[in-house]
């Protein structure tokens, strides 16, 4: 389906892998810290993709406007740095996807906007990043998804043109770059999916359930 494709880029959270265990459990011991209840992993998942600022929502009801909220976040970060891969892990089908797509002589790299601070030890923890041809911090650029600047620099240093990269990802913001970069956006549905669940919306030109299903619109299945 994508004859004219020469790179896959991802998104990393809730995408590539499983990381709202560690990102959950690094907001909830400032929770209990505090002497609050703990709350259950099944409310933060939905805003891992979001990090600190989905995290501290979900933990104490704070926005990034609140007073405090920038002395939670580094608490939070001092928190999440000690635990990155406790007990994050791969996607189920992620590993062979990625084998696939080297086999397939097609180039392929990262585009979060987790911080490099993050990025770059727990990429380099995992084996199957270490393939990887390209991976792009959320701090990387000036700017971060929604916009389209680091999507736009992966292809720059694959030295692959916009149009002939498919982005992959599991937040609206994430089709929202793809889009503007000149992309082909693919919604990966079983992802965290943010605060906009309803992948419909999101405009993606295609959307699958399982990372395995972007082998058959590759033709590599």
């Amino acid at each position: 389906m994508f004859k004219d494709t020469d790179a896959v880029l991802f998104d990393l959270d809730g995408t590539l892998i499983d990381s709202a265990p560690d990102l959950g459990a690094a907001a909830d011991k400032m929770r209990t810290d505090r002497g609050l209840e703990s709350l259950p992993a099944s409310e933060y998942r939905p805003m891992a993709g979001a990090g600190a600022r989905g995290m501290i929502a979900v933990a104490f009801g704070l926005t990034v406007e609140d007073i405090g909220f920038e002395a939670l976040k580094e608490e939070f970060f001092s928190n999440y740095e000690v635990r990155l891969v406790d007990q994050t892990y791969v996607f189920e089908g992620v590993a062979e996807l990625i084998s696939r797509i080297c086999q397939g002589g097609l180039k392929w790299g990262i585009v979060t906007n987790k911080s490099a601070r993050f990025t770059t030890p727990l990429t380099r923890a995992i084996p199957l990043f270490k393939t990887a041809q390209t991976i792009i911090s959320g701090d990387t650029m000036p700017h971060a998804k929604p916009h389209p600047a680091p999507l736009l620099e992966a292809a720059r240093q694959l030295q692959v043109p916009p149009n002939r990269c498919i982005y992959v990802g599991d937040d609206e913001r994430d089709i929202v770059a793809g889009r503007a970069a000149g992309m082909v956006t693919v919604a990966a549905a079983y992802g965290y999916l943010g605060q906009v669940a309803n992948t419909a919306v999101w405009k993606a030109d295609f959307t699958i359930s399982q990372p395995a299903e972007l082998l058959k619109l590759l033709k590599m299945a």
